[in-house]
């Protein structure tokens, strides 16, 4: 693996564990969930609003990239 494919692993772990977190939250004290149903539903809503992060090999070298939902194209990081 490559410095930036570790780097592009790590905002993603980074965005979903944020995500994870916040919307367990808001599930656990804003709806009627209980149980595994808590987490479940924050691991789905969470892997699908999550923007997506890759590194690809273009002729200018290796860049970084995200993806999101909410924004059409897809951005250069770094």
């Amino acid at each position: 693996m490559t410095k930036l494919q570790i780097r592009a692993f790590l905002y993603q772990l980074g965005c979903f564990a944020i995500l994870f977190l916040l919307i367990r939250f808001i599930a656990a004290n804003y709806t009627s969930l209980t149980g595994l149903w808590i987490p479940m539903t924050a691991f789905i809503v969470a892997t699908l609003i999550g923007p997506q992060f890759k590194a690809l090999k273009t002729k200018d070298g290796e860049k970084l990239f995200m993806k999101w939902i909410f924004i059409k194209e897809v951005k250069e990081i770094g």
